[in-house]
């Protein structure tokens, strides 16, 4: 109640939803419980190690799991494989976001019916490609791999890139839109809710506010919009949190050229209640402008489309609905050799995003090099610092499972108020 309670009372139903996919496994569940993590990272887990005033205070993903990668296309059109999803990102120490990710790859190790041994070498391999990648950067990057790309990746994640280089915009359209009359509206499919005329006045508001916080070459494209529709969020990250899709016209009056953005409504990220630092609680004018800045911080040369705005005077994250999305599928990757190559991409890329948002970024919050500060950091006890994150996702893998037993029980047996 104390994380979801508002939302919780206003759409019972989505959270019976979510908290039935969390029950499903205990990876689900540590998806949904960023809260319980955070909650351990500074009580009964707290650990200082690697810590000092500089690398407790980097941009960070926030819910940097397995399952939070994916493709995107860049502002300079290039299929990239990396971090997505950054609702949950804020500034803090940079081992929380190992950490994170370090237990989500015992949850699906143990999931796989891998050893403990086997799980230890996969988190061993990502620490040290962290580590590798971070420091080629940190010593002018001649030495660094660079972003996950088709040129750069193989096996599982290459596949996913090309893949993703198959869809295009009209089948995107096709799924979501209808033709009507000669013009192009949203379908009403299960999910979708039409909205009055109060409504989409207040959303059309909304949105000549976002147009300002787009980067001036976005803002000369086109912005006509063709039709608004709210849809409900009943994912296990989303749930009861409303999102406008906006249908745009495209850069020409030809159908196929139409654009889909969403205006969601953000949310307090959970590790910000662990954060007491000021200059970072005071940056963020609303929680969609902490997203969107988050997200330009972490990501080189993110969606020309990501912006924010207030509607209703609540903040809200806005970004297109790619058609170039695709997600890894963890259930596809399940022999020893590829699941190690996959790890150690995986730490290239939180490399990356961690070097990204920095003293040499448009932004001023992190006003030192982040890798220099982490490298300088781990280079104390670079074997330690392995030994480190492999015990503790161990450690932790065990508590989660232990911790998604409980949320069955309470769950099933109606001892979770609200829901």
């Amino acid at each position: 109640m104390t994380e979801f309670g508002s939302l919780m009372l206003a759409e019972p139903l989505a959270f019976r939803r979510k908290f039935r996919k969390m029950a499903s496994s205990a990876f689900a569940f540590y998806r949904g419980s960023a809260c319980v993590f955070y909650a351990d990272m500074t009580s009964r887990y707290a650990d200082s190690s690697f810590l000092n005033d500089k690398t407790s205070r980097v941009w960070i993903h926030g819910d940097l799991h397995a399952e939070n990668f994916g493709t995107y296309m860049n502002a300079e059109g290039i299929l990239v494989f990396n971090v997505n999803d950054f609702d949950e990102a804020y500034v803090g120490p940079f081992m929380w976001d190992l950490k994170r990710f370090a237990a989500s790859i015992a949850l699906i190790g143990y999931a796989k019916a891998l050893s403990d041994d086997l799980i230890g070498y996969l988190v061993s391999g990502f620490a040290n490609s962290y580590l590798a990648e971070l420091r080629a950067i940190a010593l002018g990057g001649d030495d660094a791999i660079g972003s996950l790309t088709i040129q750069t990746t193989t096996g599982p994640l290459h596949r996913v890139l090309q893949q993703a280089r198959l869809n295009t915009r009209v089948d995107l359209l096709k799924a979501e839109t209808v033709i009507d009359n000669y013009e192009r509206r949203f379908a009403h499919n299960d999910g979708v809710f039409i909205i009055d005329a109060p409504v989409r006045a207040m959303v059309e508001e909304a949105f000549l506010g976002y147009l300002t916080t787009l980067p001036a070459h976005a803002r000369k494209v086109e912005h006509t919009i063709k039709d608004i529709v709210l849809r409900k969020g009943v994912g296990i990250g989303s749930a009861g949190l409303p999102s406008y899709n906006l249908l745009l016209e495209g850069h020409t009056q030809a159908l196929e050229n139409d654009v889909i953005i969403y205006m969601k409504q953000a949310q307090v990220p959970a590790v910000s209640r662990h954060i007491t630092d000021d200059k970072v609680r005071g940056y963020f004018q609303h929680q969609g402008h902490r997203t969107a800045e988050s997200q330009r911080a972490l990501q080189a040369a993110a969606d020309q489309w990501l912006g924010y705005t207030e509607l209703g005077g609540v903040g809200q994250v806005v970004a297109e609905v790619s058609p170039y999305a695709a997600d890894l599928d963890w259930a596809d990757v399940n022999e020893p050799d590829e699941l190690v190559a996959v790890v150690r991409e995986l730490g290239r890329a939180v490399a990356r995003m961690h070097s990204v948002a920095d003293d040499e970024s448009s932004h001023d919050l992190v006003d030192f090099s982040t890798e220099e500060a982490i490298v300088a950091e781990i280079e104390r006890d670079e074997a330690g610092f392995v030994t480190c994150l492999a015990e503790f996702a161990h450690v932790y893998g065990a508590q989660a499972r232990t911790d998604h037993q409980l949320f069955v029980d309470l769950f099933r047996n109606g001892q979770l108020p609200g829901v």
